[in-house]
């Protein structure tokens, strides 16, 4: 069933479609195999950073999204580094119907979300396979995400939200 708008006319229907995912970068560094430490003198803290950009491709309705998670172990007894995680995953995603002005919030929020299992996984295989357990992050709320960054532009000298991507 089409919606309609307050015209009359029909609402033009969003599709969106993933062209491609990738690893732009990886980086993992095993701070614990380097000092040397044992299980037993490690208290780990895990701390996740999150930063998204996207960027329109020169094909028409077609867009670059990059989602980068910085993860840091620390350990609590003694503040050192235990491991540092670095991800860049991007997806190439086909946009149509969206509009202008909603464009710059859905490919900061949907494109991600969409994305977002992949990199769980990743990050998951990545740790474990570099001698730790496998951390599993919790969901990233990229609604809240997107809405911090726009107020934390406003509030930055001469800022203002972007238009669009």
């Amino acid at each position: 069933m089409a919606q309609e708008s307050a015209n009359g006319a029909e609402a033009p229907q969003v599709k969106m479609q993933v062209l491609a995912q990738f690893i732009r970068d990886l980086s993992f560094e095993n701070l614990v195999a380097q000092k040397g430490l044992t299980a037993t003198e490690m208290q780990p803290e895990v701390q996740v950073g999150v930063s998204l950009d996207a960027r329109q491709r020169p094909t028409p309705n077609t867009y670059d999204v990059i989602t980068k998670f910085k993860v840091t172990s620390v350990n609590k007894a003694n503040n050192d580094t235990l491991f540092m995680l670095e991800l860049d995953y991007g997806g190439v995603f086909q946009v149509e119907g969206v509009p202008n002005e909603q464009l710059h919030p859905f490919l900061l929020i949907e494109c991600p979300r969409l994305l977002f299992p992949f990199i769980r996984r990743i990050i998951s295989d990545v740790t474990h396979d570099g001698g730790f357990p496998a951390l599993n992050i919790d969901n990233v709320d990229f609604l809240n995400l997107y809405r911090q960054e726009m107020a934390r532009r406003v509030q930055a000298p001469g800022g203002q939200p972007a238009a669009n991507a």
